[in-house]
């Protein structure tokens, strides 16, 4: 597993963590630095970062685009992965597009339900596809 791999599970760790605690992922985000065990990785922290810092834009997009799905119906761990794939694929001009929703993708298959993988796969594919129209 590469760095950023391995960053993108410690991202999503701490988001998953504050949602299950119903705390502030940057408040939880200081603590897992703090603690520095695990290590938290510099782009693990800027993924946190950039997910709060758009967090309301990012949830209004999954919203309007998840067909038949609400955000509290979406299990932690597959929306905690939507939110990173979608700031990766959105704000972040380094990541190829394929790439956000392939870690994604891989995220959720190791660490969520059988039916994940594809409900992300065609949730972040969709936004992918209306990035040029989508006002970010």
């Amino acid at each position: 597993m590469g760095a950023r791999s391995k960053a993108r599970k410690r991202a999503l760790d701490v988001l998953y963590e504050s949602a299950q605690r119903s705390t502030d992922p940057m408040a939880t985000l200081r603590e897992r630095l703090a603690q520095s065990d695990p290590p938290v990785p510099q782009y693990a922290a800027d993924l946190v970062e950039g997910v709060v810092a758009h967090g309301e834009r990012i949830d209004e997009l999954l919203s309007t685009y998840a067909e038949e799905w609400t955000l509290d119906r979406m299990p932690p761990v597959d929306l905690a992965a939507l939110r990173i794939g979608t700031y990766e694929l959105l704000w972040c001009d380094d990541v190829p597009d394929g790439v956000a929703v392939s870690e994604a993708v891989e995220l959720v298959g190791s660490l969520s339900t059988d039916e994940s993988a594809g409900f992300v796969n065609g949730l972040l594919g969709r936004l992918m596809s209306l990035k040029p129209s989508l006002a970010v």
